[in-house]
């Protein structure tokens, strides 16, 4: 029996998978990635940063609590990024920190540092699906966004707020994902996102998150300075605030080394 090396027997897997569908979604699958990619291209390079941000969780009834923390970032040549986040403010979590590498095709790693009972505890895989904090963003929505965690789709242009977009289904990789599927409005000039759409495992639509506010960083680097994630079934959300962010700010590997949440005790 002739034995093909993994390099080779993946083309020959994506080739056969290529030749049995339809030419449309063939080319569908095509513009989905080139999309991806493209907007991947154009948030490259930027470095380091930190910022301050304000977390604003409401029940369905419409209350508020808040949150404040300070996040520090990092991007790694030829890996996932790097990210730090730590709590300031109420005095129930502060101390509180989570700490994000981000992989490609590995699974990411994940820790989350709890002051109350003075321990680091590591995310597993099958529990990144769970709320980040006690918010609407899951800790998997905490990690980077990296081409080889999805299998992507062209749907359709379509205008949102007044701006067009290419509108792209990216199915997760990961089988630990919470989500069977996303779809995300992504602007046709300048390739940022503008809304995603989550939907859970029973494909029925989970959450929506909005992105509005962008800011231009370094003439190159467009940021949202709010984000907006709506749970639609539990009615539920959590804002994300932007108040300050910096970049090139020396930043370092060591400063996202899972020891450092030892010395934020």
């Amino acid at each position: 029996m002739l034995q093909l090396n993994p390099g080779i027997t993946g083309i020959v897997l994506l080739v056969v998978s290529l030749l049995a569908m339809p030419a449309g979604a063939a080319a569908d699958e095509e513009k989905g990635l080139q999309i991806a990619t493209e907007q991947k291209k154009r948030d490259t390079g930027w470095g380091d940063s930190e910022s301050n941000v304000l977390m604003i969780l409401r029940d369905a009834s419409g209350s508020e609590s808040i949150r404040r923390m300070r996040t520090l970032a990092l991007e790694v040549p030829d890996d996932g990024d790097k990210s730090l986040i730590i709590f300031d403010e109420p005095r129930d979590v502060r101390g509180s920190a989570f700490l994000s590498h981000s992989h490609p095709t590995a699974e990411d790693d994940q820790w989350l540092f709890l002051p109350a009972i003075n321990r680091t505890r590591r995310i597993a895989s099958r529990n990144k699906s769970g709320p980040f904090m006690a918010s609407e963003f899951a800790y998997e929505d905490m990690a980077s966004f990296e081409l080889e965690k999805y299998h992507f789709r062209y749907l359709r242009d379509e205008e949102v707020n007044g701006v067009m977009c290419y509108v792209i289904e990216r199915i997760p990789a990961d089988k630990f994902s919470g989500y069977s599927k996303t779809i995300a409005w992504v602007d046709k000039e300048h390739y940022r996102v503008q809304k995603i759409e989550f939907y859970d495992k029973k494909q029925s639509l989970l959450k929506t998150l909005t992105a509005s506010d962008y800011k231009l960083f370094l003439d190159k680097y467009w940021r949202p300075m709010l984000l907006k994630m709506q749970n639609h079934q539990t009615g539920k959300s959590t804002d994300l605030v932007v108040e300050e962010l910096q970049f090139n700010v020396g930043r370092s590997a060591a400063d996202f080394d899972v020891n450092i949440l030892d010395r934020l005790r």
